[in-house]
């Protein structure tokens, strides 16, 4: 058997996730698509349920989440979602290696594309009405599997490229989990402020510009020396991820 086969195959059959209380899980073989399912057993399941693709070349999952505000104002948990990923990233990192978010959904490592999140809930559900779940769903490119030189491909990467030689997807999720509930933990304790603060640090520097998080998750921008205020709408940006080619099913090369 060579050697790259029989290392597929090791991650492949990896032990089962060990997540923390209150998470549920939900394995799907290679074929199955993480966010999509979440959102179909959604409304049955209920708040905890992560559902886990056992993919070779992706972290791949999504978690259901039951919020208790009007969709407007819980929306803004898509936060909190990516900051747990960025933060799982950063501990398997290198030292010294760049992991930021492009608002407001990709994660670049080194400034190539990895991956992102994104989130969804109930169609047909307005701003001011509460929705009866969402789901936040991610994928980060573990190994590239396009046979290309990465070098025609500048703007994007994988974990495997980046030094993260010894993680497992399972490991990324497994650690998604515990810092998603750090996450929300803080949200409940200290405001949502806490978590918009985690977020907008991990957005790539812009001298002479304060940025900010508005009550229903657009970004606000305010340079210095100046009153007006400009506004990033999130909800319209969330139905179209950035990172995500529909075609090859994972993150855009």
């Amino acid at each position: 058997m060579p050697a790259d086969t029989r290392t597929r195959t090791n991650l492949l059959h990896a032990p089962e996730l060990t997540l923390p209380p209150p998470f549920t899980l939900v394995t799907l073989r290679e074929v199955g698509d993480a966010f999509a399912h979440a959102t179909s057993i959604a409304a049955e399941q209920g708040a905890g349920t992560l559902v886990y693709v056992g993919r070779f070349d992706l972290a791949e999952f999504a978690v259901v989440l039951e919020p208790e505000e009007p969709l407007g104002k819980a929306r803004r948990a898509f936060y909190a979602g990516m900051s747990a990923l960025a933060d799982a990233l950063t501990a398997h990192a290198q030292p010294e290696t760049a992991i930021h978010i492009d608002w407001p959904d990709a994660l670049s490592i080194n400034r190539g594309l990895v991956g992102g999140g994104r989130l969804g809930w109930p169609r047909g559900t307005r701003d001011d009405e509460t929705p009866s779940w969402l789901v936040f769903g991610a994928m980060i490119r573990t190994v590239s599997m396009s046979g290309v030189d990465p070098g025609l491909h500048p703007l994007s990467t994988a974990l495997e490229e980046e030094g993260f030689t010894d993680v497992l997807a399972s490991q990324l999720v497994e650690s998604f989990a515990r810092h998603f509930m750090l996450a929300l933990d803080a949200w409940q304790e200290q405001g949502f402020d806490a978590v918009a603060k985690d977020y907008l640090r991990r957005l790539p520097i812009e001298k002479g510009v304060r940025r900010d998080i508005d009550d229903n998750g657009d970004l606000l921008l305010r340079r210095v020396g100046t009153v007006e205020t400009e506004s990033k709408k999130l909800a319209p940006l969330l139905a179209k991820p950035s990172w995500l080619d529909p075609q090859m099913r994972g993150p855009r090369l």
